[in-house]
C-alpha cells in the first residue's frame, strides 16, 4: 500500500486561514503577550471562553494541567 504525501499548503488553506480561526489564534496570541508563560507552562482561561482575555480570567499552568481539564472536542472528521 502507497503512502500519499501529506499536502501542508492545502491543509493551511483548508483550515488555518479561515477568518474564525484566525481570530482564535489571534486571541490566543493576546493572551500569551499578556501573560509571557515560561517554558512548559500554557495560558488558561478560567471560565473556558477563549475569547475572554480579561486578566482575572487568565491564569498560567502546567501544559499536562491545562490538557486534562479542557472540555473533551469532537474528532475532527
Amino acid at each position: 500500500m502507497a503512502t500519499r504525501t501529506r499536502n501542508y499548503r492545502k491543509e493551511y488553506d483548508d483550515y488555518h486561514s479561515k477568518p474564525a480561526q484566525k481570530k482564535r489564534r489571534a486571541s490566543r496570541n493576546a493572551a500569551n503577550r499578556k501573560l509571557k508563560p515560561s517554558k512548559g507552562k500554557e495560558v488558561h482561561h478560567k471560565n473556558g471562553n477563549p475569547r475572554d482575555n480579561r486578566r482575572s480570567n487568565l491564569a498560567v499552568i502546567s501544559k499536562t494541567k491545562n490538557r486534562r481539564i479542557q472540555p473533551k472536542r469532537k474528532p475532527r472528521r
